[in-house]
Order: C-alpha cells, then structure tokens, then sequence
C-alpha cells in the first residue's frame, strides 16, 4: 500500500509547474498571473496528464545555442527546476542601497538582476555594498534578504 502511494509522489517530483518552468515576465505575458490558484492548479494537473515527463523542456532559442567554456553562469531563477537549486545566493547590491520601495531593482556584484515582485516598502540606513542573501521560498518563488535584517522581499530574476 506504502509503495503505491509513493509513485505518483515520485512523478509529481519530477513534474515542473508552468510557474517553475516561466520567468516572471513570461508568466505575466502569457496571462497565467490572471488566473485564480484553483485554474492553475487545474491546468497544471492537465499538463501533468497529458505532457509526458520523458518530453523534451521548452527552451527559448537562444538556449539552442552551442555550448562554451564560458556559459558556467549561476542560472538559479531563471527557468530553474527544482533539483538545480545549490543553496542560498549571497552577493552583494552594487552601489548605494536604502532598501525597497515597491518597484526596486537590485544589480548584485555577482552580475545578477533581480527586481521586487510584490509590494511593500523597507528602508534602512543608506550602506554600500550591502550584503544580500536570495533563497528559494517553499512554494517556488525566490525572497531576498539583506543581511543584518530580518525582512524578506519577494524578487524575480530578470538577469
């Protein structure tokens, strides 16, 4: 009975949903974002009965590209699957940084883009260089945290 019940776990895993497989701008410009949580979960479940799991991802053209030396970038929340993910991204915000403000976007060192994907509003001291941790949330999603603080913000990788 215990084995029964642990394959359709085993498929779910290995199930990525339209919101793991989308950037945000995608998952706007395809008009999923309009959907209540009931309609994605329903086109979600129809996806995972009639897309086989062995079937080849969607990839964006440029992905077709050859491979080079230099394509070892971290392309954590960008089209990410879950298996990929390699702990929490730490670098740190380019400039001067006072925190969030609804529409902020956040230029790390590391060559990273990420921009706030929900509202609210934090503001610190001005600082320079601040330290920046950005983890995968539970359901998905990315949330960043500035190091010293115990506020989260919800961001999406744009680059």
């Amino acid at each position: 009975m215990l084995l029964l019940a642990a394959v359709p776990v085993s498929a779910d895993r290995d199930f990525s949903t339209l919101e793991e497989r989308m950037t945000g701008q995608e998952y706007r410009d395809t008009g999923l974002h309009k959907l209540s949580p009931e309609e994605l979960a329903a086109l979600n479940a129809w996806i995972r009965r009639h897309v086989p799991l062995s079937a080849e991802p969607l990839r964006a053209p440029e992905a077709d590209q050859p491979a080079t030396a230099s394509t070892t970038e971290d392309t954590r929340g960008l089209r990410q699957r879950p298996e990929q993910a390699d702990g929490p991204i730490v670098s740190r915000v380019v400039g001067p940084f006072t925190g969030w403000d609804g529409n902020t976007v956040f230029e790390l060192e590391n060559g990273m883009v990420w921009r706030q994907n929900e509202s609210g509003t934090f503001y610190i001291p001005e600082t320079h260089s601040a330290e920046v941790e950005i983890s995968e949330s539970l359901l998905g999603g990315w949330r960043l945290r500035v190091k010293g603080y115990n506020r989260r913000v919800s961001v999406e990788r744009v680059r």
